[in-house]
């Protein structure tokens, strides 16, 4: 073989091992770097078992082994010589990556999932919260949140709320935070799933969408001026009590006196300021306060 051809297959054989090097070729097991899924379960048989049962395990099936272990946690050859968490991406508490950076190797499959699209605007993104604190890949057969149990570890002012007396059913499970809120982000406020908190309401609440012949403004404006979405103290979750929550508005033709001696049924107040003491307080007259299309003074004054 002349000098040449000597050149060029020493050429040749120089070009194959970097490609070796770099990783273009398939991730298979015996490249460098990688020592694929049976040599992880020498060590973690526990976990490897309990991943079998997985969903990604499942869909990994027949792909290879570029589909298992080292998919997520990275090259595991230098973690064979040295078994310790520097050596290995994991996740978790303790785990030596940062939270981007354990997002980032789900984000690496999931991208172009729909529900994901708008992670990067997401609080739980800005709050550097991962996949991992909510989901387990491990030992859940789909990898599905506990709802409203995983919410609530993080937010118990929630949790405080949904169970006051009034509230939305959320403990009873008939109602998820998933319902109104997607956890991988939005581009609204609260990460809500609609363009503003009153198209969110109108999806369970339709009858308040209206149109109305009279509109009660506030109403109109945000259903949270008078609501409060989780749980209150008061009925039909308000924020207050009424008449209390009325009058922070409505001071003039029933006057707003304080609930007192001289302002009860035992005082010397009109019986029209009484009233405001019976049943439904305001709404025992002013009952279509969403809205109204009766015509005249009683449609603008929210009464049948």
């Amino acid at each position: 073989m002349d000098k040449k051809a000597n050149k060029m297959l020493l050429l040749s054989t120089l070009a194959c091992t970097m490609l070796l090097v770099t990783g273009i070729f398939s991730l298979a097991a015996g490249e460098v770097g990688y020592v694929g899924s049976e040599k992880c379960k020498e060590c973690h048989e526990e976990i490897a078992a309990s991943h079998a049962k997985s969903f990604h395990a499942k869909a990994w099936t027949g792909k290879g082994e570029g589909y298992g272990c080292e998919s997520c946690h990275g090259p595991a050859g230098d973690h064979v010589n040295n078994p310790s968490r520097e050596t290995i991406i994991s996740f978790g508490k303790e785990s030596k990556q940062t939270a981007g950076e354990k997002s980032a190797r789900c984000l690496s499959c999931h991208s172009a999932t729909p529900s994901v699209s708008f992670w990067d605007m997401g609080r739980h993104k800005r709050e550097d919260v991962d996949c991992s604190r909510c989901h387990s890949i491990h030992k859940q057969s789909r990898p599905e949140v506990s709802e409203p149990e995983t919410c609530f570890l993080c937010h118990k002012d929630i949790k405080r709320d949904a169970n006051r007396q009034s509230h939305h059913p959320i403990i009873e499970g008939k109602v998820k935070c998933s319902d109104c809120h997607n956890p991988h982000g939005t581009l609204s406020h609260g990460m809500i799933k609609a363009e503003n908190i009153n198209q969110l309401c109108y999806k369970c609440h339709p009858d308040k969408r209206g149109p109305f012949i009279w509109e009660h403004p506030p109403v109109e404006e945000n259903c949270l001026t008078c609501h409060t979405p989780h749980g209150a103290k008061s009925s039909k979750l308000l924020i207050q009590k009424r008449p209390n929550l009325c009058e922070n508005c409505h001071n003039g033709r029933h006057p707003g006196t304080p609930y007192d001696a001289t302002a009860g049924f035992n005082g010397s107040a009109s019986p029209s300021t009484k009233l405001k003491f019976v049943g439904r307080s305001c709404l025992n007259c002013h009952n279509q306060i969403h809205g109204s299309n009766a015509p005249g003074s009683a449609g603008k004054s929210f009464t049948r």
